[in-house]
């Protein structure tokens, strides 16, 4: 196993620290846009094709995540932190006056949500190799798991609090918020020293970005285990990333009818449930093995079975609470299973994969993997509002799918032992 500890790598708890509460800052202040746009995407149109349509457009960006890992493994990371943070308040500052202009239409949420798709495609794989250079390898786990557990917390309370923000309020106060939040991280990310050394850029930086991405697609083609990881993971983010993102508000505003209050609490547990599973990793992942992965997909797969079934006419006839609060444990419990097994995933690479390739392995595989999502984003929207009185179905389809993936995993991956 090649270590991806440098010589300047050395445990940096300060740094670490810092870096953790710009995420706090950052992860809130999108957590809140997002769920504001959603929001008000829903409550315009009314629509389930529409509102995923619109998701899937905005996961485009992430396949221009190669280029940022390029990015990330040539320049500054602390600089490029600061930078992403800088235009994603610009654009969301941006999008406020528009509002204030009187026009936000569908298509101005479009382009806001596109805009800072592409930021997203190119700042994700920057923090994930920061890590590396901030904590020793045998913290990777834990140092994974807080990062995960942040982005959990904070989403946890920006649906919260953004449904009763948004109800009283309405969407200017939330946008004004996150723009205020992307601001303030950036200003906080300039206090963080990350090691960097520069290194040549022989014909110019064009050229060397080109020559480097070639590098990280031959690296990852060449390593059997990353390429298998990649296509399992791939498979996953088909049918879970969409389910998450997707099929949850709309059973939670379509089919259950929630208000806002209750809208934002089911969305704040499944970040719970994130949380949970992120502060978990630290345990399980290391007990974990390659070749046994597929059991956690099979456990995910099970668990479709009771969330289909809450929402079923027997169950919703039964009342608001009975399916609300069974929907919600089952996605606590799948959500949970989800983010250890993806957290023992990125682990295994990190400490596979050179610091001089980490940026671009791991956006190249970020891209992979996340290109399927806004497929199934769309057949999940479309799935919704086809079976509109049998918002159930498409969730089983998505439980044998799962299923399926288990069997394919286990079969792949079977000789590796990582």
């Amino acid at each position: 196993m090649t270590s991806n500890q440098g010589s300047g790598a050395l445990p940096q708890p300060k740094n670490f620290r810092l870096m953790v509460a710009g995420q706090i800052v950052t992860v809130t202040g999108s957590s809140l846009l997002r769920f504001a746009l959603s929001l008000y995407v829903l409550d315009t149109t009314g629509r389930a094709d529409l509102f995923a349509a619109l998701f899937a457009i905005s996961s485009v960006p992430i396949l221009l995540a190669p280029l940022g890992g390029t990015i990330s493994d040539r320049f500054n990371r602390q600089h490029l932190m600061v930078l992403y943070d800088a235009i994603c308040c610009v654009v969301t500052f941006g999008f406020l006056f528009v509002m204030l202009g009187g026009h936000a239409s569908i298509f101005a949420v479009g382009t806001v949500m596109v805009l800072l798709g592409i930021v997203g495609a190119m700042e994700t794989p920057n923090g994930t190799a920061c890590l590396p250079l901030l904590v020793a390898e045998d913290n990777l786990e834990s140092a994974n798991g807080i990062m995960q557990a942040v982005q959990a917390l904070s989403g946890m309370v920006a649906p919260v609090l953004g449904g009763v923000l948004y109800g009283a309020f309405g969407l200017r106060l939330l946008v004004l918020a996150s723009g205020a939040a992307f601001g303030l991280a950036a200003v906080m990310e300039v206090l963080i020293r990350i090691p960097f050394t520069r290194r040549e850029q022989p014909g110019g930086r064009i050229p060397t970005l080109l020559f480097d991405m070639k590098k990280g697609f031959r690296y990852v083609w060449k390593e059997a285990f990353i390429r298998r990881l990649m296509f399992i993971a791939a498979l996953l983010n088909l049918v879970l990333t969409p389910c998450f993102l997707v099929a949850s508000p709309l059973v939670l505003r379509v089919t259950l009818r929630a208000g806002d209050a209750m809208y934002g609490l089911g969305m704040g547990l499944i970040n719970v449930a994130s949380l949970t599973g992120a502060l978990a990793a630290g345990i399980f992942s290391k007990k974990m093995s390659v070749n046994t992965l597929w059991r956690w997909v099979f456990l995910i797969a099970v668990l479709f079975l009771p969330l289909s079934l809450c929402i079923t006419p027997l169950v919703l006839g039964s009342g608001f609470w009975p399916p609300y609060i069974g929907f919600m444990l089952a996605m606590f419990l799948m959500v949970s299973a989800t983010t250890i097994l993806s957290i023992f995933v990125v682990v295994k690479i990190q400490k596979k994969t050179p610091n001089e390739n980490l940026g671009k392995v791991m956006a190249i595989i970020q891209a992979a993997a996340q290109c399927a999502s806004p497929i199934g984003q769309f057949l999940y929207g479309v799935a919704f509002q086809s079976f509109s009185g049998a918002a159930y179905l498409p969730l089983l389809i998505g439980g044998g799918l799962t299923l399926a993936i288990a069997f394919i995993a286990k079969a792949t991956l079977k000789r590796e032992d990582f």
